[in-house]
């Protein structure tokens, strides 16, 4: 028997209007995604920037580029602080436009000397809340051993900016010997990171939404060059350091991977996430490996160097918590994966945009 009632016809949708929380990867729009460290990133780099700048040495797509002038080898890079809030616990933008920078350069194996500083002021900003960046600014590059040598301000109009943004570039001499770079990974290399990771991350998330964990968590930032020269010190033959801020740990290890040819195998149990953190990271849906870290790095070293390289690093107040955490490989090249506490394996994806956005 066939049924004869007839219900109305429900509204059809207006998918255009609908947002999506992961940023999709067809854009016609810059998204927040873009600005992530993860593989939204990577594209504007690769597929707007670079084929409209050209040049051989940006093709390096490092921390810093390494460059050879007059016949002395130099890194130079550049990055510019969005960070919000201004202030945070263990820092401030202030603090992270010195040690991003200065350590951008420590991953080429090169001791900052010589920093450039922008400021970007929105009008309306207190001038004590300029002070007090910029002190902390200077305070940071005292500490790291680099000079401010030259600098410029802007101010643009109320409500087209957030109070305050930061670019600075740094320039630093690159020891004879040293060559850090990706393409140096060979299967067999050990995998160490520097100490706890997710820290900066989850210190700027607990302060930006009120959040509490029942501790208060630190940022990390710190300048990582003396740690680094501790390390060089054991031998020059380190394949590759990189400081895992936008992205984390993961996309450090991705983008190592890719570039090298190799697959990555990562001990989840040995990657040390400091209790609060994985409380902070349970609470909030988040992945340690994803958060971002500001005072850390992590490198390949040759294995015959691996224990030689780990005790210097735990000898160094930057290192004292160093861990071996993984291996380079054969297998899956260009994939990064994790083998888990309950023995199983899982994929660490690049991220596609990153789950904190403004953290640096």
């Amino acid at each position: 028997m066939s049924d004869t009632t007839t219900e109305p016809h429900a509204p059809v949708p207006d998918l255009t209007a609908w947002t999506c929380p992961a940023p999709l990867r067809d854009q016609s729009r810059v998204v927040m995604g873009h600005g992530g460290g993860g593989a939204l990133s990577a594209e504007l780099v690769q597929h707007l920037f670079a084929p409209a700048f050209g040049g051989e040495v940006l093709g390096q797509m490092g921390d810093a580029a390494a460059l050879t002038l007059g016949g002395v080898r130099l890194a130079f890079s550049t990055d510019s602080y969005v960070v919000r809030p201004l202030f945070f616990p263990g820092g401030s933008i202030g603090d992270l436009a010195v040690n991003g920078t200065v350590n951008d350069l420590a991953m080429s194996g090169a001791r900052a000397a010589y920093l450039s500083c922008g400021f970007i002021l929105e009008e309306g900003v207190e001038l004590s809340v300029v002070a007090r960046v910029a002190e902390a600014l200077g305070a940071a590059a005292r500490e790291a051993g680099v000079e401010v040598a030259t600098g410029d301000t802007k101010v643009v109009e109320a409500g087209h900016g957030d109070g305050i943004f930061i670019n600075t570039a740094g320039i630093g001499l690159i020891p004879p010997g040293v060559d850090l770079r990706p393409q140096r990974v060979v299967p067999g290399d050990v995998v160490i990171v520097s100490g706890d990771v997710g820290v900066h991350g989850v210190a700027i998330m607990s302060v930006r939404e009120g959040l509490e964990f029942g501790v208060e968590i630190e940022s990390d930032c710190a300048a990582l060059g003396g740690l680094v020269d501790a390390m060089l010190a054991v031998t020059p033959d380190l394949h590759v350091l990189r400081d895992p801020t936008r992205g984390g740990l993961a996309a450090a290890l991705n983008e190592i991977a890719a570039a090298a040819g190799v697959g990555v195998v990562v001990q989840e149990r040995n990657v040390p996430v400091p209790p609060a953190v994985a409380n902070a990271c349970a609470i909030l849906g988040l992945d340690p490996l994803y958060v971002a870290n500001e005072g850390k790095l992590v490198a390949f070293v040759p294995r015959e160097h691996a224990d030689a390289v780990l005790d210097a690093m735990r000898a160094h107040p930057l290192g004292a918590d160093a861990q071996v955490i993984g291996e380079a490989v054969d297998a899956h090249p260009g994939m990064v994966v994790a083998r888990t506490g309950l023995g199983g394996t899982r994929v660490v994806d690049l991220p596609i945009g990153e789950q904190l956005p403004r953290i640096c």
